[in-house]
């Protein structure tokens, strides 16, 4: 599967953006899906996940209640809704996919599933 993330952008503090990520290659309904993001001179950060129907979330604490994760796999796209922004999620967010064959038995938090897939990254800047 291709992922393409797209959707960042320059804005205000307490401002809202919408990522997207579009799927190609395979059908969406086969992966668990997740956003991580990297700001300049740190370490890729777990920033959410969601299950394969979409039922069952898991988001990191500093985004609990500010970010959704949310897919439509009937049009293969995966979504992160960012609102009450700030200077501090200033990153650039990745989606990536987990291959697990449309079903996955275990719990959701940041280590798991592991993730195979990739896309390109959305830059994200929050000014205050």
């Amino acid at each position: 599967v291709q992922l393409q993330a797209s959707g960042g952008g320059l804005v205000l503090a307490g401002e809202s953006l919408r990522l997207s990520c579009a799927a190609t290659g395979r059908a969406l309904s086969e992966y668990a899906m997740a956003w991580f993001r990297q700001a300049p001179g740190k370490e890729r950060e777990f920033v959410a996940n969601i299950n394969v129907s979409g039922g069952s979330t898991f988001y990191a604490d500093s985004v609990k209640g500010r970010f959704t994760i949310s897919r439509d796999n009937d049009n293969n796209m995966l979504y992160l809704q960012m609102n009450n922004l700030k200077p501090e999620d200033t990153a650039v967010y990745y989606c990536a996919a987990a291959d697990v064959g449309g079903y996955y038995p275990g719990s959701y938090n940041e280590a798991r599933p592991s993730y195979d897939y990739w896309g390109q990254g959305t830059q994200v800047t929050v000014s205050s």
